[in-house]
């Protein structure tokens, strides 16, 4: 609501530098920040997005660590009662749930920055579609591959690679030969996916194999290198091997070797 109070006074003030200096440093001063509170397990690729997504515009948040695995707080449970699962975003007071839809509020709830959905609807929606894909595909087969083995497993990982075939053919279509799924500016889907990408070295791992990203995947292969690049991605994200580990000991919990 600040930010679009913001635009609106860009408007109607005279253009004298004076007054834009004072109401940009009004409306960016600690005194009138808005308050945003992050609930997230570390692991959770769906609270580094959101993490993700924040640092991206540029806001600063409060973070409260939810180790899920031993207890949920208070706090989680009174702000998502209905599926108790992390991550939540509390703006000022008002809790948001489930990681696309916290992407999209951020989005529009600080507008000033660069948007993340394209302004063309039906690219708009290809950008849905495939971050859906993400969270019913990608994170499908990789827990899978995490939780399972023999045939089960192998089912898993022959699954992954058919679901980065389809994201390869997908920012062949949608990056209009730019670095990133919306072309020239990393936006929504590069968001909902690039969190999962160091996952793949503990599927890679657990599953015994090798995901072909150079030989058949090398659109998403320099996807991967330009998104790791990012400040935000690399403030964000945990080392593949630290995943890794946490993985190894959720193993013991679902499988028996």
């Amino acid at each position: 609501e600040l930010w679009g109070l913001w635009n609106i006074l860009l408007k109607i003030l005279p253009s004298c530098p004076f007054f834009l200096v004072l109401v940009e440093f009004l409306f960016k001063s600690d005194c009138l920040m808005e308050e945003v509170k992050v609930l997230n397990f570390w692991p959770s690729p769906f609270g580094m997005r959101v993490r993700i997504g924040l640092e991206e515009k540029g806001v600063k948040y409060e973070y409260q660590e939810e180790n899920i695995m031993v207890n949920k707080s208070d706090l989680l449970l009174r702000m998502n009662p209905v599926y108790k699962k992390i991550p939540v975003i509390i703006h000022n007071g008002n809790p948001i749930c489930e990681s696309l839809i916290i992407l999209q509020y951020i989005d529009e709830a600080w507008p000033a920055s660069q948007p993340f959905l394209p302004s063309n609807p039906y690219d708009g929606a290809l950008a849905r579609f495939w971050a859906d894909f993400v969270d019913k595909k990608i994170f499908d087969a990789g827990s899978r591959i995490i939780r399972s083995k023999g045939e089960a497993q192998e089912e898993a990982k022959q699954d992954m690679v058919e679901n980065l075939e389809h994201f390869e053919g997908a920012l062949k279509q949608m990056s209009k030969g730019g670095p990133y799924f919306g072309g020239e500016e990393f936006g929504f889907l590069d968001i909902a996916l690039i969190p999962f990408v160091p996952w793949f070295h503990t599927h890679e791992i657990i599953g015994n194999f090798k995901l072909p990203f150079e030989t058949r995947f090398p659109l998403l292969h320099a996807w991967v290198t330009k998104c790791m690049e990012r400040e935000s991605v690399k403030k964000i994200v945990p080392t593949p091997e630290r995943l890794l580990e946490f993985a190894l000991q959720l193993r013991k919990k679902f499988v028996v070797d």
